[in-house]
């Protein structure tokens, strides 16, 4: 089967793709971006890449940000539009399917040429707060309720969002719910776990912006400053809001304090490492899918509390039992309280660790979702015939 896939250049659909390597399907990648570059490692994906611009002259950026007005005078002569490329790819590969990833991103700017292809399957893997979220926002509502009709099947990281498709219109068929990145893999996850009565760290996501909630988390903390001595607290992808909040609240003097910023983005690798030292994972949100922050920590032994939009983290977290799930993300007391729950209760995290590393950390190896992945494939293939 030939599978056009559609995404900007992310982590989470790098790791996607690489299921598809050796899997008998001849794959092309067209970046929605059309930004310089492209993704490196992977030689057996064709990718249309670098298309966006008719000069990519030196000094853009510069142009952007000091004269606006002839910044957009030039876009309209230099920028080539994203649905007349499109289609030509589309013509060139003559593909069985295009898959894409997100909807405002992926799935709106090529809506038109989809339709004008009706018999071209069209996959769409919904991400994060695609459907949750921005179903409540009017600019983006529109784009939902205009591309799920033409859609043909689904991927989805929470079984909240397979739900919430068809209510919003989409009629095709569910292909599986698995994370947005695919699974991980063991052997380079593995040398990094402690035991629990090693670990003293704890991890906090550092997004805040317009979904995530940090500061909160930061504040329930502040709260907790003598209960605090012994541990180490780490912020990871800090947003600069989040930054400020902590020189603001002096927590490199309250606390055993680290912070890394989305300037210093700590790798993926690195990530998986904190998480494998940590006693305790903190993530809380206004909205998201199935965080994969969420699954690394419970692979990686830490103990997760997180916020549940949707109810998409209870689908994996059962509050109490293998982990603590944030109800209201701006209630900074009821953050503080399911805190000082964890860090006074070893058995719980004891027993998390031991059940989560059992029974859930399984299901998210990296061969297992792949198999099942390639499955959803297959379906295709199976139903074209």
């Amino acid at each position: 089967m030939r599978i056009l896939l559609v995404s900007i250049k992310s982590i989470h659909f790098r790791r996607w793709a690489a299921q598809l390597e050796h899997s008998g399907h001849e794959v092309f990648y067209f970046d929605i971006s059309g930004k310089v570059g492209f993704l490196s490692g992977m030689p057996w994906l064709k990718q249309k890449k670098s298309w966006k611009y008719r000069w990519n002259f030196p000094g853009r950026y510069v142009l952007k940000k000091s004269l606006p007005r002839v910044s957009r005078l030039l876009k309209c002569f230099n920028e080539r539009p994203v649905d007349k490329i499109f289609e030509a790819y589309l013509n060139e590969v003559q593909p069985d399917v295009v898959q894409s990833f997100a909807l405002h991103l992926s799935c709106v700017p090529i809506l038109n040429v989809m339709k004008a292809y009706p018999s071209i399957k069209w996959i769409f893997s919904a991400w994060g707060s695609d459907l949750y979220y921005h179903q409540n926002l009017p600019v983006y509502k529109k784009g939902i309720i205009d591309v799920l009709p033409r859609v043909d099947y689904l991927f989805t990281d929470c079984q909240r969002d397979a739900i919430l498709a068809k209510q919003l219109g989409f009629n095709g068929k569910v292909l599986g719910v698995f994370p947005g990145g695919g699974g991980y893999d063991f052997k380079v996850c593995d040398p990094y776990i402690l035991e629990v009565e090693q670990r003293h760290t704890i991890v906090i996501k550092g997004y805040e912006k317009e979904l995530g909630r940090c500061i909160n988390v930061l504040k329930a903390l502040l709260l907790l400053k003598d209960e605090l001595k012994g541990f180490e607290l780490v912020v990871f992808g800090a947003d600069p809001e989040v930054v400020d909040f902590v020189e603001l609240n002096q927590f490199a003097s309250c606390f055993n304090f680290r912070i890394h910023d989305k300037i210093n983005l700590l790798s993926h690798q690195d990530v998986l490492k904190l998480m494998g030292q940590s006693i305790i994972y903190i993530g809380n949100s206004n909205s998201d899918g199935m965080p994969n922050t969420l699954l690394e920590a419970i692979i990686m032994g830490a103990f997760p509390i997180q916020s549940n939009p949707g109810g998409a983290s209870a689908e994996i977290i059962n509050h109490g039992e293998n982990g603590l799930l944030i109800e209201d993300c701006n209630d900074v007391k009821a953050i503080k309280k399911l805190i000082q729950n964890a860090m006074s209760d070893n058995k719980l995290l004891e027993d998390a660790f031991y059940f989560n590393q059992t029974n859930i950390k399984p299901q998210l190896e990296i061969n297992t979702i792949r198999e099942k992945v390639l499955a959803a494939y297959d379906r295709i293939i199976v139903e074209k015939t």
